[in-house]
């Protein structure tokens, strides 16, 4: 079970109203970007290294002031040119791009951005006929020929030839991944250009390409918005109800939606989505821009963001995606002078003072980030999403006191729940969990689950709670397999099944899981430090201190330092059945059957023992059961008790460095002895 420090606690709750519903982003650390006041370096290799380096730690800043640097010493190399040119356009500084775009026109192999960036200035201005012989590559691929493509589309359309923009897109063939696009901007078009019944045709066609959407589900839900939008404006309001209730099938909470059932509720006049050509041509960065976000490329999905929005600076989903990348990245401050771009009449300015008020709290501005938050929390107290992103800063502060009071508050407003606000549950229990008040947050889970069967985060949670305390073993176990099979691809919920096999010790089991664990997360400290626990205890020693080396070089916080650093001077001690007889009454209620205290574990939670070790002895010849005293080593157990330590050699082999050693051997614990074979 993991409990990191960020939008694991309000993703479900704030982030899916932004995009489309799916799992929490991952944890970033906040980073700011850096502009050197003066760049001494006296060398072109010096600068060019120092730029990369800037621009790998996602600081442009830096990086631009050490290319700009580098082209002293070599004012014609295109190399640097273009670097500056994507430097600048991803910084956001367009008009500063055009000089080296201009310069880098003719070179094929940089062309799809300095010919894209002069076509958008051609755009922005009104030169359509210009923009589209921009548009025109030597060298495309898929990608670049589709974003040309329905770019010359729009220009034709914005140079008034609607008829030869609907013919050209027609033309525009590739792979099946196209047809989505494709279709929707035909619809665009169509519409602007007075084709109604074209328009008709390709809205229809393109609401039903759900597997297209399953791609591409941003551009997808934006299609389903401009259908409804275009239904309504036709006087077709029932029709466009339903698309609303097919998008809202396909991914509930959308703000942008909601707000434009309330218009056609109200009866007010509905706007299209993609008013223009120069908003068309945005459209189209900002569609694939979305659906290349998906599988990562943050640096390609910011350069096209940031050429859709000099085409239109208003959009609130060019700048709330902007914001998202900038998260993606660590950059809060950016994410948060992007949200603060939204315009204030648009839908989307609520969820946006929202991420603001997170993204504060990343910067660690608790203070601000409870006053920006607590602000938007009293513009609209049934808003949930408000809820979660307060009660989110309170536990970043393990005020966890605060966050329950805040979600009991919560429940109080939201009437008969339903599956939409699972979170709120879930995020209760979790506070009440922190606060050790489990007979409240047990019903939390057990509510969110039944609001939301299969959530991942939910399962993961409670079942892990369960292994954790001893109960519900085997129904506990079957939850966390049950979230991994939801979420294979998350580290987190992985490492949680293997730590679950590891505390029950099932070591193999743990291994495997663990590795799979690191597989995925490779930089996470902690699974990292789980993984040198797992080796550890099934004899693979040597990869264990790896591991533990590994995790503190990936700067763990204190107390998964302070315990990597103990094991890797002292190792660790054998797991070991406690004597029940000797556990006080109320530890007894702590540590169940077949658990132990980990000596091992920072946070002193209990762990259980394995099959306890045996040795085939000659004497005695009935069990025995030994309970180690306070002073004794193994070496002291098999002599004094067993009465020759030499006629036991696979019990002192069991630990061979711990003969001697009775700090290391925990009194209380007690060994079992069979019976001679």
């Amino acid at each position: 079970m993991r409990l990191k420090n960020r939008r694991w606690i309000v993703a479900a709750g704030v982030a899916t109203c932004i995009a489309l519903g799916h799992g929490p982003a991952l944890a970033s650390q906040p980073n700011t970007t850096t502009q050197p006041d003066t760049v001494r370096v006296n060398s072109l290799s010096g600068a060019y290294l120092a730029a990369r380096i800037a621009e790998t730690d996602n600081d442009l800043d830096a990086a631009i002031a050490y290319y700009r640097r580098a082209t002293a010493f070599d004012p014609d190399n295109q190399t640097l040119q273009q670097s500056l040119l994507l430097g600048l356009v991803s910084k956001g500084d367009f008009d500063a791009a055009l000089p080296y775009a201009e310069k880098l026109k003719d070179a094929p192999e940089v062309e799809r951005f300095s010919r894209v960036a002069l076509a958008i200035d051609s755009i922005r201005n009104g030169r359509f006929e210009e923009a589209e012989e921009w548009l025109k590559l030597s060298l495309e691929s898929d990608l670049d020929r589709l974003i040309t493509g329905l770019m010359i589309a729009w220009t034709k359309l914005g140079a008034g030839d609607g008829e030869g923009a609907l013919a050209f897109i027609d033309n525009l063939s590739g792979p099946d991944w196209y047809d989505l696009f494709v279709g929707y901007h035909r619809a665009l078009i169509a519409e602007q250009a007075g084709n109604e019944q074209a328009a008709r045709e390709a809205y229809e066609a393109t609401a039903t390409n759900v597997s297209g959407g399953g791609a591409a589900p941003e551009a997808y839900l934006r299609a389903l918005e401009a259908y409804a939008g275009f239904l309504s404006r036709q006087g077709e309001d029932e029709a466009a109800l339903e698309v609303l209730d097919q998008a809202d099938e396909f991914a509930s909470g959308r703000v942008t939606l909601e707000a434009l059932r309330e218009q056609m509720d109200a009866g007010a006049d509905v706007a299209p989505l993609v008013p223009d050509a120069a908003a068309g041509a945005a459209e189209a960065l900002l569609n694939l821009a979305t659906a290349l976000n998906r599988s990562g490329g943050e640096s390609f999905v910011r350069l096209y963001l940031q050429y859709a929005v000099t085409l239109r600076p208003d959009s609130d989903a060019i700048l709330v995606q902007l914001a998202g990348v900038a998260e993606q990245q660590g950059q809060a401050e950016i994410a948060i002078s992007h949200y603060a771009k939204v315009p204030d009449a648009s839908p989307m300015k609520h969820i946006a003072e929202l991420q603001l008020g997170l993204n504060l709290a990343d910067l660690e501005r608790y203070g601000e980030a409870i006053e920006h938050l607590q602000i938007a929390l009293a513009e609209d107290e049934d808003d949930m999403r408000a809820y979660l992103a307060l009660g989110g800063v309170y536990a970043r502060q393990e005020n966890f006191r605060a966050a329950a009071d805040l979600y009991e508050r919560a429940v109080a407003r939201m009437g008969e729940p339903t599956r939409a606000e699972w979170n709120i549950f879930y995020q209760r229990g979790i506070a009440y969990e922190r606060l050790k008040e489990w007979d409240k947050a047990e019903p939390n889970f057990h509510k969110a689950l039944e609001l939301f069967p299969d959530q991942p985060q939910v399962l993961n949670y409670l079942g892990y709670s369960w292994v954790d305390m001893n109960r519900n073993l085997e129904e506990g176990l079957d939850m966390i397999q049950r979230a991994v099979n939801l979420r294979p691809s998350d580290g987190y919920i992985v490492d949680s099944l293997g730590w679950a096999f590891y505390r029950l010790g099932r070591f193999e089991d743990a291994v495997r899981e663990l590795e799979r664990a690191v597989g995925l997360m490779p930089a996470d400290p902690i699974l990292n430090d789980h993984l040198g626990d797992a080796y550890w205890r099934v004899g693979r020693k040597l990869e264990a201190t790896f591991q533990w080396r590994h995790a503190l070089a990936l700067e763990p916080d204190d107390d998964v330092k302070e315990d990597a650093e103990r094991k890797l001077a002292e190792g660790m001690p054998p797991v070991e059945q406690r004597a029940e007889a000797e556990e006080p009454e109320a530890e007894q209620e702590t540590l169940q059957a077949g658990m132990v205290p980990m000596p091992d574990d920072p946070a002193g939670r209990a762990s259980p023992a394995p099959e306890v070790e045996t040795v085939s002895a000659g004497q005695p010849a009935q069990p025995a059961t030994h309970l180690v005293q306070p002073g004794q080593s193994l070496w002291s157990i098999a002599t004094e008790v067993l009465g020759d330590g030499n006629r036991y050699p696979e019990l002192l082999d069991l630990n061979p460095d711990l003969r001697g050693d009775p700090g290391r051997i925990v009194p209380g614990y007690r060994l079992n002895l069979p019976p001679a074979n």
